[in-house]
């Protein structure tokens, strides 16, 4: 059921595979169940640079392609997505826009940091009133000297409680007509920047989501990240990339989903043999393994896109809404084949289920990956 193009990939795989195995699958249940944030598992996955996937090794990164940045993330979410969450948000939306429009300085002081683990990131563009309608920003940054002001309030910030580094987006350009955003950089030692309470939710609970509060937050005019006015370009040129890895999150729920359901069925015994005899269950496993060998080729296919240098977010918007449908369905499948024993929290697919959802949700949700899919496709810039 591996999908593995290259030797490099198949060593990236059967590494992260035994970690996970190792050090996450002992503990996925509990911190699942206590919305815990592993630190002492976090501290070991930043000495094998899961913090710095594809970060230059001018920087301590581990500088790998795409589609083993993506088989990290698949493997870890396969046992724990909350954990594979924090990473592929810290790499795909955090990390990368300092990839693509930070300075040469900007670079050195932070990307060591980010790539270490010293820092985790988060990336603040959800607001109350501005979810999918990215334009409707409502934080503010006002220039006073040689810093900016920044006020608001960010939402549902995955890694907020727990991140040294935020990409804040705020308004810089007030013209109603035609608002204007910005990027900044904002530690979470600056005073002013405030937590929430972390967010009590459905699935991934192990991630620390929480609000996050700029009241007077000064930050200096050099963690300008970019140009003035460049907030909707940044933020849809990351996005494209986190969508990548949140279809690799989803992929590997959906895998883990699979292979429990493979094993639940050659265990359970009805009518004096193991259901996996059962015509009804043979077709749902052919069904999730076809589905999931099938979004796993439209994931790489998007990553390959990128690591050419080409455009890739339509590619990346298609395998972010298929991965995560595959996710939903799999998980529910994995569930309905598992029967009651599916619905208690005895069995992990119960845990899958409820994280799978909200991958058809974050990082744009299915509908807005529709969008940019149609339009892409509509204007002959894809195929």
């Amino acid at each position: 059921m591996q999908i593995n193009p290259y030797p490099k990939h198949k060593l990236i795989r059967d590494s992260v595979r035994h970690f996970a195995e190792t050090e996450l699958s002992p503990i996925a249940a509990e911190i699942d169940r206590s919305a815990t944030f592993p630190v002492e598992v976090i501290g070991k996955m930043k000495a094998l640079n899961y913090f710095g996937l594809q970060v230059p090794k001018e920087f301590g990164g581990a500088a790998i392609d795409s589609i083993s940045a993506a088989i990290v993330v698949e493997e870890i979410s396969r046992v724990c997505a909350a954990i594979g969450l924090c990473i592929t948000v810290h790499n795909g939306v955090a990390v990368y826009p300092f990839l693509q429009f930070a300075t040469p300085a900007q670079k050195k002081h932070y990307l060591p940091k980010l790539a270490s683990g010293e820092f985790i990131g988060a990336f603040s563009l959800t607001e109350a009133n501005a979810g999918s309608d990215s334009g409707s920003v409502e934080t503010t940054a006002i220039k006073k000297n040689q810093e900016y002001i920044l006020n608001g309030t960010k939402i549902f910030v995955t890694n907020g409680g727990v991140c040294d580094l935020a990409l804040i987006f705020a308004l810089t350009g007030f013209d109603p007509a035609r608002p204007q955003s910005s990027v900044f950089i904002v530690e979470s030692n600056y005073a002013g920047f405030l937590r929430g309470e972390l967010e009590d939710l459905c699935g991934m609970r192990a991630n620390p989501v929480s609000s996050l509060f700029l009241e007077d937050c000064c930050v200096p005019e050099k963690n300008l990240l970019g140009k003035i006015g460049e907030g909707m370009k940044i933020g849809l040129a990351t996005l494209d990339n986190g969508r990548i890895g949140i279809a690799a999150q989803a992929l590997g729920i959906a895998q883990g989903a699979l292979e429990a359901a493979i094993k639940y069925a050659k265990e359970r015994q009805q009518f004096k043999k193991p259901i996996a005899s059962l015509q009804t269950i043979q077709n749902y496993i052919a069904d999730m393994a076809t589905e999931i060998k099938a979004a796993r080729l439209l994931l790489y296919h998007a990553c390959s896109l990128k690591d050419e240098g080409v455009s890739f977010g339509c590619e990346a918007a298609m395998a972010k809404l298929y991965c995560s449908q595959i996710a939903s369905k799999t998980t529910s499948l994995a569930v309905q084949i598992h029967g009651g024993y599916g619905y208690s929290k005895e069995y992990d697919v119960e845990r899958y289920f409820r994280d799978a959802k909200v991958t058809e949700i974050y990082e744009g949700t299915s509908e807005i990956q529709r969008m940019v899919i149609a339009r892409a496709v509509l204007s002959q810039l894809t195929f």
